[in-house]
């Protein structure tokens, strides 16, 4: 089973802001949307681009190479060249600090 990582302190991770961290070898962006967490892998399924920088409307994120999006909440593309969905992490707050794992390998 693997165990959660400490991404930040809630109080450093304000709205609208994001973290990217490695968990075992796999790198993950935290966004605090609205003050809820969210995490997805930060790759594009369409190319393989770094997502974590792309721009963010409202709860989607733009891939900047070819303009595929998807929804930070769920995984889910909501528009093309992507088609498959890209990976979402559990995310929880606690003693303060959000957290985030990586449940693929239990």
């Amino acid at each position: 089973m693997s165990d959660w990582v400490t991404v930040a302190a809630v109080a450093e991770l304000t709205p609208g802001t994001r973290r990217i961290i490695d968990v075992d070898d796999v790198q993950i962006a935290v966004f605090n949307l609205n003050g809820e967490f969210y995490a997805i892998e930060d790759v594009c399924t369409h190319d393989y681009a770094p997502l974590a920088d792309a721009k963010l409307e409202g709860d989607e994120i733009i891939c900047p190479r070819h303009g595929a999006r998807f929804c930070i909440r769920t995984g889910a593309v909501t528009a093309p060249p992507a088609y498959e969905a890209v990976t979402t992490f559990p995310v929880r707050i606690h003693e303060g600090m959000v957290q985030v794992r990586d449940p693929r390998w239990d």
